[in-house]
């Protein structure tokens, strides 16, 4: 079980978080949770594409290579792509619930955690988590929006997939990738949005997906799918750094 800790100035004056990433930080994967909240940035970087768990719930997977633990985008220097999926932006934080008394009433208010097991924990090295004087850094203040982004988009994913669903804009997806005639790779059990029954779409169903915003999700996954073969260009480049060394 991860050495969580309800994150305060006190106890935490001098944390301070290594912000790089590599594959000791668990950034060397090819297919990582996204969420709705993230989708317009992720589009511009990363094909979005669904899968299910063993429960049959769906959750929106950003393809960052195609090898498993491939992540194209990472490199001796850092992680290459103009956003970063805020699964990887959030470090060793997590975001907790808490009752507490505000105005007199009792409520359920957002609070940090943070595993002090996480290899990015350090006090010697990293930005600092709180000022001298205690108050939030810019990195902090930085993590409680991913943190934001995290919750609001786990939110929301339920009830977007349960309006696809209903909407029937749900398909199997079929990625069968070549890179020459001799090397194949296929991306299984992955879902997208149906760009023919997304364009069929009218009347109340139409204009409930529009007010709910989900209209929008749908539009981004379709438009980030010609990044496949962004990635199959890495790939191509990649594989021929690699035979020329």
């Amino acid at each position: 079980m991860a050495n969580t800790a309800l994150l305060n100035n006190t106890e935490h004056k001098d944390l301070k978080v290594v912000t790089g990433h590599s594959a000791a930080f668990g950034d060397a994967v090819n297919l990582t949770t996204v969420f709705p909240t993230e989708f317009a940035e992720v589009q511009r970087d990363y094909p979005i594409l669904f899968q299910r768990d063993e429960g049959g719930a769906y959750r929106s997977v950003a393809l960052l290579g195609f090898d498993k633990g491939e992540n194209l985008f990472l490199t001796d220097q850092g992680w290459q792509a103009r956003h970063v999926p805020v699964l990887h932006q959030r470090g060793p934080f997590i975001i907790g619930f808490q009752n507490q008394e505000v105005d007199g009433e009792v409520r359920r208010e957002p609070v940090i955690f943070v595993d002090m097991d996480n290899p990015r924990v350090s006090e010697s090295e990293g930005e600092p988590v709180f000022l001298p004087q205690g108050g939030s850094s810019p990195y902090l203040q930085h993590v409680s929006h991913v943190l934001r982004v995290i919750n609001t988009g786990a939110e929301i994913s339920k009830p977007m997939f349960e309006a696809f669903e209903e909407a029937g804009l749900i398909e199997p997806a079929s990625m069968d990738i070549r890179l020459d005639e001799a090397t194949t790779y296929k991306v299984p059990d992955i879902y997208s949005i149906s760009e023919e029954k997304l364009a069929a779409l009218e009347g109340e169903q139409l204009q409930r997906l529009h007010k709910s915003g989900y209209l929008r999700a749908a539009y981004l996954v379709l438009a980030s799918l010609p990044n496949v073969n962004r990635l199959i260009a890495m790939k191509n480049a990649r594989r021929a750094a690699g035979a020329a060394g």
